[in-house]
């Protein structure tokens, strides 16, 4: 009994190797080879164990951008378990219009279900993106900005989130693990009502994960300023003005310092920071600082 135990405890180890330096399951074929042939493990055993490596290395993989799009459908769903969707048709269009601009603009111009931007009827100043490529903006934060430039970059800080895939690492690496493993193509074949229940259950902890993160927890501060840094390219590219992100989070900072911590600040944190970078990236690509009245105007149109 005593040895049975060595062997799956040896089998454990080769296993978490492969989950922490996927791509190895030649390494595990090679490590049992060499224990059957030293009488360590049965050939039964080489053969369990083998398939079980094969099967880790294919739930080490990253995430599919269909599994992402399906990942980022539910997180949506539950954020409008929470909030309502603002029903106004001329400004869900523009905001649309606004946000596919930056998106084509970005380095991931297209997702498996590709990018939809949604106004949340509430007055909290905030804006959310979900892994795949759906964004949140609320009705507090499009009366918080001043025209169509800086709404420009706050969609496109959103999309950055989606093109660094943020929303997808705030997941349990050992929990998605467990998914992939079970989603895989022999394992489905023997999948029972306890595994679907599992599989269910991971997939909602996957989920609750990354809405966690967009509500409560917030982004890192290199992950918040690896957005604002690949927002304002975006924006350049789409021909709109990258000092109009360095003007919000300049009255951000403002207020952030003032001790404001509601809404958009208890997730964004390190305005004065991220205005700092904003800068220095400004200057060192020497973007000269435009105006747009047109888009003033069809702004105040919408916005009123």
């Amino acid at each position: 009994m005593r040895a049975r135990r060595g062997i799956f405890l040896w089998a454990d180890t080769i296993l978490i190797a492969v989950v922490l330096l996927a791509g190895c399951a030649e390494m595990v074929q090679m490590g049992t080879t060499i224990g059957q042939e030293m009488g360590t493990i049965s050939s039964e055993d080489k053969e369990e164990i083998d398939r079980m490596a094969q099967e880790t290395e294919k739930a080490a993989r990253p995430m599919t951008d269909q599994e992402e799009y399906y990942v980022g459908r539910a997180v949506a769903a539950t954020i409008l378990g929470q909030y309502r969707l603002y029903q106004n048709e001329p400004l869900i269009r523009y905001v649309n219009e606004v946000g596919q601009d930056i998106a084509l603009a970005s380095d991931r111009p297209f997702t498996y279900g590709g990018y939809h931007f949604a106004i949340l009827d509430t007055a909290e100043v905030n804006a959310l993106s979900c892994p795949g490529g759906i964004v949140f903006i609320t009705r507090g934060m499009l009366k918080r900005v001043q025209n169509e430039e800086e709404l420009a970059a706050v969609l496109a800080h959103e999309v950055g989130h989606v093109n660094h895939k943020d929303g997808v690492q705030a997941i349990q690496r050992a929990r998605w693990v467990q998914v992939a493993t079970l989603l895989g193509t022999e394992a489905a074949k023997r999948m029972s009502g306890a595994d679907l229940a599992q599989l269910e259950s991971l997939f909602e902890g996957s989920v609750n994960d990354v809405v966690k993160t967009l509500i409560v927890n917030g982004y890192s501060r290199e992950q918040e300023g690896a957005a604002d840094l690949s927002a304002m390219a975006f924006m350049y590219r789409a021909g709109y003005d990258p000092h109009s992100l360095a003007n919000y989070l300049g009255r951000l900072a403002k207020e952030q310092t003032g001790g404001t911590k509601e809404g958009l600040f208890t997730t964004h944190p390190g305005m004065k920071e991220r205005l700092a970078k904003a800068n220095a990236v400004i200057a060192e690509n020497k973007w000269p600082q435009t105006t747009h009245p047109a888009r003033d105007q069809r702004f105040r149109q919408v916005l009123g």
